[in-house]
């Protein structure tokens, strides 16, 4: 018997034995050319996914790995991992060439995305969210501020952050505390590019909005009296005074070391001496003083008392002993009485003393909420804030607690007027 090849796939192929048959079907010959290369397109078709498929494994493992070199792997080379293909070296370098250039945009997409785009979009039409970047009411409100200082903002064609962009940064490290390197994943930008847009910003802020800390005349505090100050203490109170600290890094000179030693706090701290007005409004701020300093010689001597007016009355705590000082200029002071040798304080001295009290308490409020609307002022600050000043001898730390209580006054008060 000869035996024939049984190779059902060659057009050419037919049984050469009837086998009893007397009539064989032939088929067409155009139907099995077709069929023929139908199956030779399937088998092209399924080498060329093999290959791709191994391609792309190869791209995703040197993603993964960048130890790995790509360009390792040669056209010669995909032989050694059992890979077949009948694609020519112009085709896989063209393939090669199209998943470079997607990865590619991968990276930029994915760069884009990890950037915050906080441009006014981000913020139009959503206060709360206005609130946590900023610490600004509503948008509206940051809108006015942002054109009031445009004008001033340096930004050209080819500088990384737009001007609204600046002024983000700008609120955002005051707002939560962000680090120099954390704003600048945040942004796209380096470390030093925030640190000079961060100077430069708030060197603006200062000079621009601090006419929002301002003391107000007689007539407005007057016409503007809330109900509370009024029934206690009539029309007098023109301001309440305390004092708040700020945390630093521990200074490296001995002498600054000690000068800012607290010992109240039991860390190393400057103080400000900040005023309200009966309304709830910031209406002084002083310079930074080191956190040893008492509380009434700074008020004596940051130039405080040269708001004063006669028959003004001040309402401070008790560490505040001014009495004489605020005497000689016709002016009055109001403290907690002191229990110093005394058992029990007698009615009318618990009625006084309860009336400065549930007055007082805003000066308190007010400090609390300049410190958790601006979380910067927690600290501990770094000891350049303090060190370094500009020609007119302010330091970073001054112009950042002014820009604090300037943005904290626009916002609605901590005083009920009823």
């Amino acid at each position: 018997v000869k035996v024939h090849h049984y190779d059902r796939n060659n057009p050419d192929w037919a049984p050469s034995l009837n086998l009893g048959h007397l009539k064989v079907k032939e088929s067409s010959a155009s139907t099995a050319v077709a069929r023929f290369e139908r199956v030779l397109q399937r088998e092209k078709k399924k080498n060329d996914l093999e290959a791709a498929s191994a391609l792309l494994d190869l791209v995703n493992c040197n993603d993964r790995d960048d130890s790995t070199d790509y360009h390792e792997y040669s056209k010669e080379g995909f032989s050694s991992v059992g890979i077949q293909t009948d694609l020519t070296v112009a085709v896989i370098e063209a393939m090669e060439a199209e998943i470079n250039c997607l990865r590619d945009e991968k990276n930029k997409l994915k760069a884009k995305n990890d950037q915050m785009d906080l441009n006014q979009e981000f913020f139009k039409g959503d206060d709360y969210r206005v609130k946590f970047y900023t610490g600004l009411p509503n948008f509206l409100v940051l809108m006015h501020v942002f054109s009031f200082v445009e004008p001033y903002i340096s930004a050209g064609n080819k500088s990384s952050l737009t001007k609204f962009q600046q002024l983000i940064l700008t609120l955002l490290r005051c707002r939560l505390n962000l680090s120099v390197q954390d704003l600048a994943y945040r942004f796209c930008v380096s470390s030093s590019t925030v640190s000079r847009i961060f100077k430069a910003i708030m060197d603006l802020l200062s000079m621009k909005l601090k006419f929002l800390v301002r003391r107000p005349s007689r007539e407005e505090l007057i016409k503007t009296m809330p109900m509370i100050f009024r029934v206690n203490f009539g029309k007098k109170v023109a301001v309440i005074i305390d004092c708040f600290e700020v945390f630093i890094d521990r200074p490296s000179n001995l002498m600054a070391r000690a000068q800012t030693w607290s010992s109240y706090k039991h860390h190393n701290t400057v103080k400000f001496l900040i005023g309200i007005s009966p309304q709830g409004v910031i209406s002084y701020i002083s310079k930074a003083w080191g956190g040893r300093v008492s509380d009434k010689h700074l008020t004596e001597n940051c130039g405080f008392l040269d708001n004063i007016l006669p028959g003004d009355l001040v309402l401070a705590d008790r560490g505040f002993d001014l009495s004489d000082t605020l005497g000689l200029m016709c002016a009055q002071i109001k403290v907690p009485t002191f229990m110093r040798g005394k058992k029990q304080l007698s009615m009318p001295e618990v009625i006084d003393t309860r009336k400065i009290a549930n007055v007082r308490i805003h000066v308190e409020r007010v400090i609390g909420s300049v410190r958790q609307k601006y979380l910067i002022l927690n600290g501990p600050l770094p000891i350049d804030f303090v060190m370094y000043k500009d020609n007119e001898g302010v330091t970073m730390i001054d112009k950042l607690v002014v820009v604090c209580c300037a943005l904290t006054n626009l916002s609605p008060s901590v005083v009920q007027f009823e």
